[in-house]
């Protein structure tokens, strides 16, 4: 697992998403981005806490993310923080994915932002069901357990 973590920096990390949703399946896609675009990201500046992936014009896109200007760049060559960006997916997997969207009331839930061994900046989609309250206390319940569980196994061994 430490392997894998160097091979790739992550830049931008939903992790409200676990918290209000439960995560089905995930899945790497890439992203258009524009040059001062990718320069706020290596700089580590991002947000996708607020933002979601769905389909327009036949094609996925990456809505309300936040990616500030970049401060070196002049003015005219800056881009906007929360356009629209293009999301690169095989077409078989758009299509099954809009279909489950679709059909069983699933949403596509950007995960993390991260550049990968290559040097691309690509992210982490979640296809994920929402969580109710009782579910989110549930989830919670379950998380001090295994917390006092290893305290307890911990003390004792």
């Amino acid at each position: 697992m430490a392997e894998k973590a160097d091979r790739y920096r992550i830049v931008a990390d939903n992790r409200r998403a676990r918290h209000d949703y439960f995560i089905e399946d995930t899945l790497e896609v890439g992203i258009i981005l524009h040059g001062t675009e990718v320069k706020a990201l290596r700089a580590g500046r991002a947000s996708i806490g607020e933002s979601y992936a769905g389909p327009k014009q036949g094609e996925l896109y990456l809505f309300n993310a936040h990616i500030p200007e970049y401060g070196m760049a002049s003015n005219q060559f800056n881009h906007e923080p929360r356009r629209m960006r293009k999301l690169l997916v095989h077409r078989r997997e758009m299509d099954k994915l809009l279909s489950q969207v679709k059909r069983e009331g699933v949403t596509l839930v950007p995960l993390q932002i991260y550049f990968n061994e290559r040097g691309f900046a690509k992210l982490k989609l979640g296809l994920a069901k929402g969580k109710k309250l009782a579910d989110k206390r549930e989830t919670a319940k379950k998380r001090d357990w295994q917390r006092d569980k290893a305290r307890i196994l911990r003390d004792k061994g």
